[in-house]
């Protein structure tokens, strides 16, 4: 078989376009991206295993950061009190976070994109998706001190996912961030005794989820990095200090994390460029799945930044780009 793409319609209860892209890898491998529900991949399966966890209600009211892989932008995880000062200019966005105290995970995670791109050849099936501030999420441009476009293209190779970002700034400095959320289902590799490991040397110190800006090296279920049964783990931690890609490798990209059976069997692994510089760790209380999220900031980075934090937040000169990459590559028994 090959590489290709298709259409389907998935009915839902939520008033949204239900097509969704299928892609197929010819060799087992399933991938569907829901553009209407912010370009999430939803569901990924490879081999006869499902890798990503849905919420069975996806479709029907299922909240649109607690499936698949939700893409947070222009900010990851947490605003402090929705407020930040930039340029002169407060901003006051709204409070949708936990216990409506602050602002989280930015607005194409929940808005419809336009698919602008797609395609097959010998290698991989790819879909490309864009997300642009002032049209996909109007009401939200006014809450942003600029415009901001992010195109990215979920690869769906013989082995692996690559995710392919690419964020512009169309008309004004963007002050920016960018995440993934994925959702890694457990049932392939052990469940509750599946080991999680995530090579990063320190931790942000957090109080109510939210940096205080000091960073302490990892210590007892913070320390990942040789790997631990996720049974007893309880983790909403920022992860930090990770391992630089190696200056030889062709692809780009170096570890963040892995995902495996306690046996050594199937193992999912969790690959970022160098601008990939945190890894929240999140254990879901359902306990089905696991999240490893790459982030290019920490939590609450464009108020730390302001503050003299090293916090990863970054700023687009207008008409330039900034690309990074991130893969999830499946390794069998």
């Amino acid at each position: 078989m090959t590489n290709r793409i298709v259409w389907q319609t998935r009915p839902n209860g939520q008033g949204l376009d239900g097509r969704v892209a299928v892609l197929d890898n010819g060799h087992g491998g399933l991938l569907e991206v829901w553009p209407a529900l912010g370009f999430n991949a939803y569901r990924w399966s490879m081999q006869a295993r499902e890798l990503l966890y849905a919420d069975p209600q996806l479709f029907e009211n299922g909240r649109p950061t607690r499936s698949g892989i939700p893409v947070l932008f222009p900010f990851p995880n947490r605003i402090r009190a929705g407020t930040f000062a930039w340029d002169g200019k407060t901003y006051r966005l709204p409070l949708n976070g936990p216990a409506g105290k602050n602002a989280i995970h930015g607005w194409a995670c929940r808005s419809a994109w336009r698919v602008i791109d797609e395609g097959d050849d010998a290698a991989s099936a790819w879909l490309t998706g864009e997300f642009v501030l002032s049209r996909d999420a109007p009401d939200a441009r006014l809450l942003w001190p600029a415009d901001a476009r992010l195109r990215l293209t979920y690869r769906l190779l013989e082995d692996r996912l690559r995710i392919e970002a690419e964020v512009g700034a169309p008309d004004a400095p963007l002050p920016f961030g960018l995440g993934y959320h994925p959702y890694f289902a457990l049932a392939a590799f052990g469940g509750e005794d599946a080991i999680v490991v995530v090579p990063a040397h320190r931790y942000w110190e957090l109080n109510e989820n939210l940096p205080t800006g000091v960073q302490h090296p990892v210590a007892g279920a913070r320390d990942l990095r040789f790997g631990r049964p996720l049974a007893g783990l309880v983790l909403d931690d920022v992860l930090t200090d990770l391992p630089a890609p190696p200056p030889d490798a062709d692809s780009g990209v170096g570890l963040l994390g892995i995902v495996r059976h306690p046996s050594g069997g199937p193992a999912l692994r969790l690959y970022g460029s160098a601008d990939f510089r945190e890894v929240v760790v999140f254990t879901p209380p359902h306990r089905q799945a696991v999240s490893l999220e790459p982030y290019t900031c920490t939590t609450d980075a464009i108020n730390l930044q302001q503050g003299g934090v090293n916090a990863g937040w970054r700023v687009l000169a207008p008409g330039t780009s900034w690309r990074g990459v991130v893969e999830i590559a499946l390794d069998a028994e």
